[in-house]
């Protein structure tokens, strides 16, 4: 299983959610993680779905409060779906046409469907509705 490097835990001062990045290229994830972090979140990075889902089992011992999952590059199955499905966690989905029409992404609820192209702003706006920060 691959992570964005090293997992490296932060002193949380405050409640800080736990969300899933999956993404398999590097800068997006990277840059949407830096943004989250600043704005009170404790996000995870995944290249893929089946690393994220595999790491609930090993490493990172707590479930997510949420997921956003960009759906190019994942090797989606509905049985995939249903496993995400069946954890509970709100979940964002970006795509674009290709993917978000596929029927089995495309006949599934989301909490949210973010069709490309977006900023990185309006997806980090998106997670602080979808999962805002208890004071």
């Amino acid at each position: 299983m691959r992570m964005d490097r090293h997992i490296v835990r932060r002193r949380r001062e405050t409640y800080e959610p736990i969300l899933w990045i999956v993404d398999s290229e590097q800068w997006p994830r990277a840059c949407l993680r830096a943004e989250l972090i600043e704005r009170g979140y404790d996000p995870y990075g995944f290249i893929t779905i089946a690393e994220a889902l595999n790491s609930l089992s090993r490493e990172v011992p707590e479930k997510p409060e949420a997921l956003v999952l960009e759906l190019r590059g994942q090797d989606l199955t509905p049985q995939v779906i249903e496993t995400i499905q069946n954890l509970g966690i709100r979940t964002i989905v970006l795509g674009g046409n290709s993917e978000l029409n596929v029927p089995f992404i495309r006949d599934h609820h989301w909490d949210v469907v973010l069709k490309r192209p977006f900023s990185l702003g309006t997806l980090a706006d998106l997670v602080q509705k979808l999962v805002p920060i208890k004071k």
